[in-house]
């Protein structure tokens, strides 16, 4: 479905770019990007750009190299982009992804910015094991990026029926 059509929700879902390995002493939510993570970073909102695609709201884990992620697409896509960071993306389980995404908003479009192993997870549990196999089948890359559509609002206990309309990684972006 191109981006131009309106799809009763959307979701995109987005794994933090590559990061850094953790400093002597330094714990994993304060893990930067690499420097190929920041170019990952750019190179998904730049295509997200490319294809008309903007989220109306960016919900964010809270860990650093997810805010890395996130902010290339406030620059490429607008600065009034609403962007917001959510503690339980990072600390959370994979069903905690499904009620962030698909709580009651006015949202119709929502993007996550979240970790490995949720965000393969709540993947595969949208789409299906067969279907996210064959559009990730060395799992969920860093910077990866679903495109979800749904022909009626999905609930945190109901969201069936999702087309992948794109999968985009920095490889494919290029």
């Amino acid at each position: 479905m191109p981006a131009t059509e309106k799809p009763a929700f959307r979701l995109f879902l987005l794994r933090h770019a590559r990061a850094a390995w953790a400093q002597p002493g330094g714990n994993d939510f304060d893990r930067p990007l690499d420097d190929e993570g920041y170019a990952e970073a750019e190179a998904i909102a730049e295509e997200m750009a490319d294809q008309g695609y903007r989220p109306e709201l960016v919900l964010s884990s809270t860990a650093v190299r997810c805010r890395e992620t996130a902010e290339p697409l406030r620059r490429t896509l607008g600065e009034e982009l609403d962007l917001n960071y959510v503690d339980s993306l990072y600390s959370g389980p994979t069903s905690s992804y499904a009620e962030i995404a698909f709580a009651p908003r006015v949202s119709a479009s929502v993007m996550l910015v979240g970790h490995n192993p949720m965000v393969e997870e709540f993947f595969h549990r949208i789409l299906g094991t067969s279907i996210a196999e064959t559009a990730a089948p060395f799992g969920y890359p860093t910077a990866g990026l679903a495109v979800l559509d749904f022909d009626s609002r999905p609930t945190d206990d109901r969201f069936e029926g999702a087309r992948l309309s794109c999968f985009i990684t920095p490889r494919t972006a290029s």
